[in-house]
């Protein structure tokens, strides 16, 4: 694709962005101001006793799905993208406030479901397992492909909520993720438009320690990226990133994201840019003092293995949260 041609596809997913963006912090603003079911039910305390909301994710999940449905893509792309975004987001946001965090990853949530036992990250799994195979569907194509995008758009929410442990982190995957995204394929630069617009609007926030995404927005802006990926690439590709997402996915089972970007010093110098000084140490406990929080396992642990459950079970050392707890100083 020329230069010229290439003009106006970076000018529309620059507006996306910028629809995107705006709409989020409209979202927020309005979600903040006037929270259903009142504060309490979305505030928590993080592991420096100080409030944090969940309004961020929903705030990031309306603000992408609503410019998602701009010019410079397919029909089939764009409802695509809205399913994924609101799909994930409302799936995400069910175990957000519902879970019980006594469940965790996909072993503990699928042994539950052998037993009897319907988890809410059980139902979750098979939610964002549906909005994937329906977005898709949407975007057309063999079986093949369908099976692929499928699994690109629920593996991708499931992969970048893994890296919301700490203050800006999983906004940093998603900018890493769509710079050759977008530099791979013509459509690439419209498609990630929408996610990454709405993410960074809300970036200030989340590295403030004033708000996190939870599930319900790393989930939806998770399951965006996977939409773009594969309304964009060729099969090969597909493939290829599907494969990372398992690699990556069956990876955090047994080994700590955390730690392994707390010893390599690039990783870490950038995951710690834009961030509050005085995080903890990577051993200390991370929430909020008291007789629960020391019986809690260290925040990684509790995200290890896929999608979490519930207030108990946030896995950030940033936003480590007891339940429901009254908000202070919001």
């Amino acid at each position: 694709m020329s230069r010229e041609a290439g003009r106006p596809g970076r000018v529309t997913a620059v507006v996306s962005a910028g629809l995107a963006a705006a709409a989020a912090r409209a979202s927020y603003a309005a979600l903040t101001r006037w929270p259903p079911g009142g504060q309490a039910t979305w505030t928590r305390t993080n592991h420096r006793g100080e409030p944090v909301t969940l309004l961020e994710g929903p705030a990031a999940a309306a603000g992408a799905a609503a410019a998602a449905i701009s010019p410079g893509m397919t029909p089939r792309a764009r409802g695509a993208l809205v399913v994924a975004a609101l799909g994930a987001g409302v799936f995400g946001g069910y175990d957000d406030l519902e879970g019980s965090g006594d469940r965790r990853g996909f072993r503990g949530h699928l042994g539950a479901l052998a037993r009897g036992e319907v988890t809410t990250g059980a139902v979750k799994i098979g939610g964002i397992g549906a909005t994937g195979l329906a977005a898709a569907a949407l975007l057309g194509g063999s079986p093949v492909d369908v099976a692929v995008n499928a699994g690109l758009t629920a593996g991708a929410a499931n992969l970048l909520n893994l890296f919301d442990l700490r203050p800006g982190r999983a906004v940093k995957v998603i900018l890493m993720a769509s710079a050759p995204l977008s530099a791979a394929a013509p459509g690439g630069a419209n498609a990630v438009a929408a996610p990454v617009g709405a993410a960074l609007a809300l970036l200030p926030e989340d590295l403030g320690e004033r708000a996190m995404l939870g599930d319900a927005g790393a989930n939806a802006l998770g399951a965006m990226l996977g939409v773009a990926a594969a309304a964009s690439l060729r099969r090969p590709a597909r493939i290829a990133v599907l494969a990372a997402i398992t690699g990556l996915t069956a990876a955090s089972e047994v080994v700590s994201f955390t730690k392994v970007i707390e010893r390599t010093p690039p990783l870490r110098w950038l995951d710690m840019l834009g961030r509050r000084p005085g995080a903890p140490a990577l051993t200390a406990p991370h929430a909020a003092p008291g007789p629960a929080a020391a019986a809690e396992p260290a925040a990684e642990d509790m995200s290890r293995g896929g999608f979490r459950c519930g207030a108990r079970s946030w896995g950030k050392a940033h936003q480590e949260t007891t339940p429901r707890a009254a908000p202070s100083g919001q």
